[in-house]
């Protein structure tokens, strides 16, 4: 275009134009706002704006500074960069103490079966759509789109990935940081690092799943990613089992534990020799070895074998775990034992989740009313702290004088 006179007085006049159309739309926008704003609809979503903004503030992408080991603000991005790093190089790569295994298991060298196509069908039917898509940028609906001739490929692919048990560098994951929602939002320990999986890379690992699944048998006490099972489940027994004690005046004692990093402090050497004692072929053993490279897991089921009793004396989800007993005594004796075994395994108990519900009936005015307690473990293992979890429940026992703490 000409820089003429002409055509730069036309130039100013559209941008003279065009500000006071984005103004008039601004002010419209505005004045809707404002209306909506005195409706129910409007309301929800001032609120909704509003979390929305506190989230975003303590998103790492908005978060441009971050406090090194010594709590130094950084500010530069390249300093800021080393200081994930670091973190992230710590957290994953340091390991507890433990007990060396004083026998290896027999490794399993068996011919598998090479991955077909129906396997793969159901690999991609499992997989939800909407998903962040991992470092390859390419997401599910890709391959469900390509309907026959993705899974074609697909089963091609996978097979070349299991005889060189080696999968592309490309399906590697991304680590995110995202903030816990507690704490100074400019330290790392308030982050939980979350890994972005290419969704191929995700399909592979269902398919491996499928077939590990058939090999190897989850104890009952587990509930977490668990088909057929959830949360729900372990929640449904515990209510039961303190219905029971509660309809026969009994006390209860449960103690709610959690582990100390459980995903990122996992030896894995122990992982390896669980599969193993658990009769998977080698080749699998060294397929999930590339696969979690870099990666993080947490395997419970072989490390509890030692200590778990019948479900709902024991019930785990996941890393959490929940001990029932009849006694204080008993319930602390159980809690030790699963300490001790974990430990040696290279698992730390942490000393500041801990808690213990304690269920009790008492007879009042010719009623009878269940009295329950929480402790929190503050420091140790010992009872520091307790109160009421019920406070109508409270105020009823302590007008009878029959609470006492």
């Amino acid at each position: 275009m000409d820089r003429t006179e002409e055509n730069r007085k036309e130039y100013k006049e559209l941008q003279r134009r065009v500000k006071r159309e984005v103004s008039k739309a601004k002010q419209m926008a505005y004045d809707e706002l404002y209306i909506r704003l005195d409706t129910r609809e409007g309301k929800k979503d001032l609120y909704r704006s509003a979390r929305q903004r506190d989230r975003d503030g303590k998103d790492v992408q908005q978060v441009r500074v971050i406090k090194d080991r010594d709590g130094r603000v950084l500010t530069s991005e390249e300093s800021v960069q080393r200081r994930w790093k670091e973190y992230f190089e710590e957290l994953m790569n340091e390991e507890n103490e433990r007990e060396k295994r004083v026998g290896e298991v027999n490794s399993v060298e068996q011919k598998v079966d090479k991955i077909r196509k129906d396997e793969v069908r159901k690999a991609l039917k499992r997989m939800k759509s909407g998903k962040a898509v991992g470092p390859d940028d390419i997401p599910v609906e890709v391959w469900k789109c390509l309907g026959e001739a993705a899974v074609e490929f697909l089963t091609s692919l996978f097979n070349r990935v299991l005889e060189s048990e080696r999968m592309p560098e490309e399906w590697r994951s991304v680590l995110v940081p995202i903030f816990k929602n507690k704490g100074d939002v400019q330290s790392c320990s308030n982050y939980r690092g979350i890994k972005l999986m290419s969704h191929t890379m995700k399909l592979w690992e269902r398919v491996v799943e499928a077939r590990l699944r058939k090999v190897v048998e989850i104890c009952e006490q587990q509930y977490g990613f668990m088909p057929r099972k959830s949360i729900t489940d372990a929640i449904f027994a515990l209510r039961i089992l303190m219905e029971k004690y509660r309809d026969g005046q009994r006390e209860l004692h449960c103690v709610f534990v959690d582990l100390e990093k459980a995903y990122d402090r996992v030896p894995r050497e122990e992982l390896w020799y669980c599969m193993r004692k658990s009769g998977v072929a080698e080749k699998y053993v060294r397929v999930v070895q590339d696969m979690y490279e870099r990666s993080r897991t947490v395997g419970m089921d072989q490390l509890s074998e030692e200590v778990r009793q019948e479900s709902p004396w024991t019930m785990m989800f996941a890393d959490d775990i929940v001990i029932c007993s009849e006694s204080r005594e008993q319930v602390e004796k159980n809690l030790e034992r699963w300490r001790s075994v974990l430990e040696r395994r290279g698992m730390k108990v942490s000393r500041r989740l801990p808690y213990t519900l304690f269920l009790r009936t008492c007879d009042l005015a010719d009623s009878h009313y269940t009295m329950v307690r929480r402790y929190r473990r503050a420091h140790g293992f010992g009872f520091a702290s307790q109160r009421p979890l019920c406070r109508s429940l409270r105020r009823c026992f302590e007008g009878a004088r029959l609470l006492r703490f």
